[in-house]
């Protein structure tokens, strides 16, 4: 098991390559409102603390940065700055980059499937350096034990008294690394804080860092040593992509070490855990789902239950998966509306790993990926402003 050696203080750890700046991103952030001190700390008063544009927000809570009128703006701009950090050390992955970062911005986890040498875990740890938020690495591998991952309540003698000792699990971002070489058991002791933030262990619940995101790393389950991930959890992650190899002139300038490229050690934080989590007020309460691209989405959804191709279809869980990816595409392209286009661009890394191909279908040739693109092929997409999926 392989852990952050910068543990995590007052709120914020130290990310690899890049200082820590208490109450704030780094003072050069491209993406910071002008005239604003992000280094300086937050302001508390009578309970509450100001947020980084000047709403107040509960001290539980993220602060209400969507009161801002120019909060989309900001987010874009930060997405932006986020994807091209990432994109210095995963040349040529800019769609994949920014499928990452609309997990995160979705509150939701992610799950990076290929074969080895693609820079799976590459994309995740250049994600958690990004950030000036704690993490954590998990290598799993066969021996690796549930509370390895979730954390141990030890007798202290001295005190006659049980005390929990947290495990990596209590991080803003949780890379689990090559996560189906570990057992079923292991792999289940996720389960519960994917869905719900929090640990129980001997009846007692200890909620995780919020913003919070499990980003795993897992090798095709045909190769050897490795356990296909249950359908529960694979149902927890609201993506699931794959890198794939890169284009020639990228695997070019990196095989020669070209100078524009850079590595995970040497990025710099562009944002903090705060205001990732006000970026995901953002994104959940800026922008507004019209009810025929919330239906479009579940028409999808369900259509995919009726598929006489699959065993399994996607869920409710699938659905709302959907509609949090689609906010988060349109506020970074900062609009304040969704698009049946987004529903329709995010539903396959949104909803394929959520799917099982019946016996026969398999035996055809079909796949997910095949069954959910005939799917979008014959569901029809609602017509906004005038033109079906246009942009305003």
């Amino acid at each position: 098991m392989s852990t952050n050696p910068h543990p995590a203080s007052a709120g914020h750890a130290a990310v690899p390559g890049a200082p820590v700046r208490q109450g704030g991103a780094p003072a050069d952030s491209p993406w910071a409102p002008a005239g604003a001190n992000l280094s300086a700390p937050r302001e508390k008063g009578d309970g509450a603390s100001a947020g980084l544009y000047g709403a107040p927000a509960q001290q539980s809570g993220p602060a209400v940065a969507y009161h801002a009128p120019d909060a989309l703006r900001l987010f874009r701009e930060c997405f932006r700055a986020l994807a091209d950090n990432v994109e210095r050390v995963l040349m040529g992955k800019r769609d994949t980059v920014e499928l990452a970062l609309t997990a995160l911005f979705a509150e939701g986890h992610l799950l990076i499937e290929d074969v080895p040498g693609t820079g799976k875990t590459t994309l995740a740890r250049a994600l958690a350096a990004s950030l000036n938020a704690s993490w954590q690495r998990v290598q799993f591998t066969p021996d690796l034990l549930p509370s390895d991952i979730t954390g141990v309540s030890m007798f202290r003698q001295t005190t006659n008294t049980f005390e929990f000792l947290p495990g990596p699990v209590f991080a803003n971002i949780v890379i689990g690394d090559e996560i189906n070489r570990a057992s079923p058991k292991t792999q289940s002791a996720l389960l519960e804080v994917m869905e719900e933030a929090r640990v129980t262990v001997d009846g007692s619940a200890h909620p995780v860092p919020r913003p919070f995101m499990v980003v795993a790393t897992q090798n095709p389950v045909d190769m050897s040593g490795t356990y296909p991930l249950p359908e529960a959890q694979l149902d927890r992650f609201l993506m699931r992509l794959s890198v794939g190899y890169p284009d020639t002139r990228s695997e070019i300038q990196v095989a020669s070490g070209a100078a524009g490229a850079a590595s995970v050690e040497t990025l710099p934080a562009i944002a903090t855990a705060q205001h990732i989590g006000e970026f995901i007020e953002v994104a959940r309460n800026r922008v507004q789902a019209a009810e025929p691209v919330v239906d479009y989405a579940v028409r999808i959804a369900q259509a995919t239950r009726t598929s006489p191709h699959l065993k399994l279809g996607a869920g409710p869980r699938g659905s709302v998966a959907l509609i949090r990816a689609a906010k988060v595409r349109a506020a970074s392209q900062e609009r304040g509306h969704l698009l049946p286009e987004d529903v329709k661009d995010l539903a396959e890394p949104v909803l394929t790993h959520r799917l099982m191909l019946a016996p026969d279908a398999e035996l055809a040739g079909w796949t997910p990926e095949s069954v959910l693109a005939d799917i979008l092929a014959t569901v029809p997409a609602p017509v906004v402003g005038g033109l079906a999926g246009a942009r305003r």
